[in-house]
């Protein structure tokens, strides 16, 4: 069943925004899609989608499995920024911990973030943006202490960030993920979904959250249902009839430090 097919509440979310607008504040906003290697239809479907909305979308490409033709459709498509997710994808977390790749202090860290950037400057060129995304948003601090000297610029997880500037990387965090992981896969409740949102602008809105960092939708185009691409559209053409500001990081200064 689609999002369209259940009646959706919108008013908290237009309050906020309006309330947003109404003390003269800014709503920086931007969109990041995980997991991309090659051309899909789902990958076609998200592109039309960012078209639609001229909103640019950020796609974390798996380096070590990304492919020439994913590259040439972000050659052709201005509104697709390729940035860096990971390495392989691959679960290396010690045993009883959560997935992660990155997540841990790991002697071959360094030679696989070195490898990925490599990889991804060849496939992409001008077209990329030097952004770290660890998958599953976790990383160690012996990961990112070396990101910038390696030619990073920037470091994205997931919840508000606590310093706008950290080892040398700008962080750029999403914050809103639609999808139910927990019970399996499928749409969150979208009244808890606006609620989140909700709650995080008047986070910023009120001083509690950096104002200034985008606020981030994130999304896993290979793994959405109707539900899940239905509601990710009503929900950023909400934030954008509201007020919202896109973020296109290719053509923006990161301010880095």
């Amino acid at each position: 069943m689609g999002a369209d097919a259940v009646r959706v509440d919108w008013s908290p979310l237009r309050t906020e925004l309006s309330r947003t607008r109404a003390e003269g504040l800014t709503l920086p906003i931007w969109w990041r899609d995980d997991d991309a290697t090659e051309p899909t239809p789902a990958l076609d479907r998200l592109l039309n989608m960012t078209a639609d909305l001229n909103l640019p979308v950020h796609i974390a490409v798996i380096p070590k499995a990304a492919t020439p033709a994913l590259a040439e459709i972000a050659a052709a498509t201005p509104l697709m920024v390729p940035v860096v997710h990971g390495w392989a994808h691959e679960n290396l977390a010690p045993a009883g911990q959560k997935r992660a790749e990155f997540g841990h202090p790991d002697a071959g860290a360094e030679a696989k973030t070195k490898a990925a950037l490599a990889r991804m400057r060849a496939l992409f060129g001008s077209d990329m943006l030097a952004m770290f995304v660890p998958p599953w948003n976790r990383v160690d601090a012996t990961v990112t202490s070396g990101l910038a000297a390696q030619g990073y610029v920037a470091l994205s997880t997931f919840t508000p960030r606590r310093f706008k500037c950290s080892a040398g990387l700008v962080q750029i965090n999403t914050h809103i993920d639609p999808i139910a992981w927990r019970a399996g896969g499928g749409l969150l409740a979208p009244e808890e979904l606006i609620a989140k949102t909700v709650t995080l602008l008047q986070d910023r809105r009120e001083g509690r959250a950096d104002c200034t960092e985008p606020l981030g939708f994130l999304s896993h185009h290979l793994v959405h249902d109707e539900a899940i691409w239905d509601f990710s559209r009503a929900f950023l053409t909400e934030l954008l009839e509201g007020g919202a500001n896109p973020s296109h990081f290719l053509g923006e200064p990161l301010d880095l430090p």
